[in-house]
């Protein structure tokens, strides 16, 4: 069985409505990463021009330098051990890299939830990448699975920050803990522990501020916040989850570099990835920061934020190649 069938048959597990949130999400990066591939692959030969064409297409996409330099030399040992001629054969090759590179290790896919006790989930990111949003949305996400799920209005920096998040709480119908503009954002998290402990909640999730333009000042501010919440809750936060804007590129991954030097992050929110033809900045992030991707934005709707799934991902890139393989060749 080709390994697009196999990636058929282990996307079908989903349902079908992610599987769609998928494609459509990520229809533009498809458009421009895998549809620019196929005057590669339709190539008579096999040779260093198409590599060097591909390579080209993969930093395009904002795969980033290294991480194209390296899914390249992948598929170049793979076409010498398989001994393959034929440029066509080289997609579902390349799909089978992209997949293993999103996987990473496998041990840190999912989320940290603590089973009888309340988990912490800590968000950070710059201004405007749609951290607040994200906040919202995975409320929402969790308390549609039954769980109590409470807010801390962390950002009190942000001019209307917290009646953004306020807002997102009477939508989704959830606790905020709010202090004045301003406020310690410390102060505001461990006011919010001590709430979601006495109100039975499952999860808190905490805001904080992204003013990267004081660097020091924010970072040594987060590390206060990590210190409060461990002293509160033993282990947490069980998640950091740092928000990215996927429609900036390679900002994006400075972005991530810059806080994952100051702080221990547990997973990437990639946002916006429907709005952008780039996507390819997942692969950048999972190669070079070694780092997960844990949830993506596909849309606006409150339910367009999808936990990350590296084969759903590659299979929505390569859903036109996969879809005539399968009719061609049913079996």
């Amino acid at each position: 069985m080709s390994f697009f069938k196999r990636l058929k048959k282990s996307v079908s597990q989903t349902t079908d409505s992610v599987t769609q949130k998928f494609k459509n999400g990520l229809s533009k990066t498809s458009a421009s990463l895998v549809g620019a591939m196929d005057s590669v692959f339709s190539r008579n030969r096999i040779d260093e021009e198409l590599y060097e064409e591909l390579e080209e297409i993969l930093i395009g996409a904002d795969v980033g330098v290294n991480t194209s330099l390296e899914i390249v030399d992948q598929l170049r040992t793979e076409v010498k051990q398989r001994k393959l001629k034929d440029p066509g054969e080289l997609k579902p090759l390349l799909s089978e890299i992209l997949v293993g590179i999103l996987r990473g290790d496998g041990d840190d896919e999912g989320m940290n939830l603590q089973a009888d006790d309340l988990t912490v989930i800590l968000f950070v990111g710059v201004n405007g990448v749609g951290k607040t949003t994200t906040i919202g949305k995975l409320a929402h996400h969790y308390k549609e699975q039954g769980k109590k799920v409470v807010l801390a209005a962390g950002d009190t920096f942000r001019a209307g920050a917290i009646e953004q998040l306020e807002i997102w709480g009477e939508r989704v119908g959830v606790d905020v803990i709010r202090h004045q503009a301003g406020s310690d954002p410390a102060a505001v998290v461990y006011d919010g522990i001590q709430a979601a402990k006495a109100r039975g909640a499952d999860i808190l999730l905490c805001d904080t501020a992204g003013r990267l333009q004081n660097k020091v000042n924010l970072m040594e501010e987060l590390k206060k916040v990590h210190r409060v919440i461990g002293r509160e809750v033993p282990a947490a936060p069980h998640e950091t989850l740092l928000v990215l804007d996927s429609t900036t590129g390679q900002n994006a991954m400075q972005q991530a570099k810059i806080f994952h030097e100051a702080t221990r992050i547990t997973g990437i929110v990639l946002t916006k990835m429907d709005g952008t033809a780039k996507g390819g900045i997942a692969l950048a992030i999972r190669q070079e920061l070694s780092v997960p991707v844990k949830w993506v934005g596909l849309g606006e709707q409150m339910d367009d934020l999808q936990p990350f799934n590296g084969e759903q991902f590659v299979h929505a890139l390569f859903v036109k190649d996969i879809e005539q393989e399968t009719a061609t060749d049913p079996n």
